[in-house]
């Protein structure tokens, strides 16, 4: 599974992480219209009442989020699929008969119970992610996403979750020294590879992306101005937003390797 595949598959778990937690905002908000028409039904009734409007438009955003997280779910399976080798030996035409039906009948049901191979590489791939520089969310709050360069330590296989250090924490961190997180894969983008760039998915002129700022080992958003096919050059020429000198944006060069999509709803 090469770094695009599993950018991919961690950019669309990172979708359904964002969908559920939106869907329960929007469930706290129907349930709390809810409470108040139950006690106040006869609020309906007065002039410029908004109260079931609101209720109608909550319950379609509701619909429209569990539509896009079958969606997503659906994308996410067919793209684990497409690691699946073709035709397992002997799956679907093992003959069972004679003494040898009930021992057979539990191995299968023993092999049921095991990880599927798209399972197996997905966790492969992110086991070998260990002693890699990765992006990660490292903190979310109502306000704003805060990613920063991070290195893996190790991926726990039962939980699903990365062992990361920051190897360089800001002059505002508690503390002097390295700090240590435990983040699910949803908080981590992999960065392209150094020295593939053949292989790594190139952004248009245009696109907003989440690029490490010049001289530090934070990531904010970027709009890309020119791509490093067009300069000949492992660079990209990006706006950072917020980053206004003089009353304009200054264009700064980012190499390809730490540049990586932007999140879905990404705040900052």
């Amino acid at each position: 599974m090469s770094s695009p595949d599993i950018a991919s598959i961690l950019e669309n778990s990172r979708e359904l992480d964002r969908l559920r937690k939106e869907q329960e905002e929007v469930l706290v908000e129907i349930n709390k219209l809810h409470k108040k028409l139950q006690a106040t039904p006869e609020v309906v009734e007065k002039p410029g009442d908004s109260s079931l409007a609101r209720l109608k438009a909550t319950y379609i955003q509701a619909k429209d989020l569990s539509e896009r997280e079958v969606t997503i779910s659906n994308l996410l399976l067919s793209q684990l699929d497409t690691f699946l080798p073709s035709g397992l030996p002997g799956q679907q035409r093992i003959k069972m008969d004679g003494n040898d039906s009930k021992r057979k009948r539990m191995k299968c049901d023993s092999d049921i119970s095991r990880l599927s191979p798209s399972m197996w590489r997905y966790i492969e791939a992110c086991v070998s992610l260990k002693d890699e520089q990765v992006a990660a969310r490292v903190t979310s709050d109502a306000e704003k996403d805060e990613w920063f360069v991070v290195k893996v330590i190790n991926f726990d296989e039962k939980t699903k979750e990365f062992e990361v250090l920051d190897e360089e924490p800001g002059d505002d961190e508690e503390g002097s020294g390295q700090k240590k997180y435990k983040l699910p894969a949803s908080c981590i983008i992999p960065f392209p590879k150094r020295n593939d760039p053949l292989s790594t998915q190139e952004f248009p002129a245009g696109r907003n992306v989440l690029a490490v700022y010049p001289g530090t080992t934070a990531l904010y958003k970027a709009t890309v101005i020119s791509t490093p096919r067009k300069r000949k050059s492992d660079e990209y020429l990006l706006e950072f937003d917020d980053d206004e000198e003089d009353g304009a944006l200054p264009q700064r060069t980012v190499p390809f390797h730490k540049v990586v999509p932007l999140p879905e709803g990404h705040r900052q």
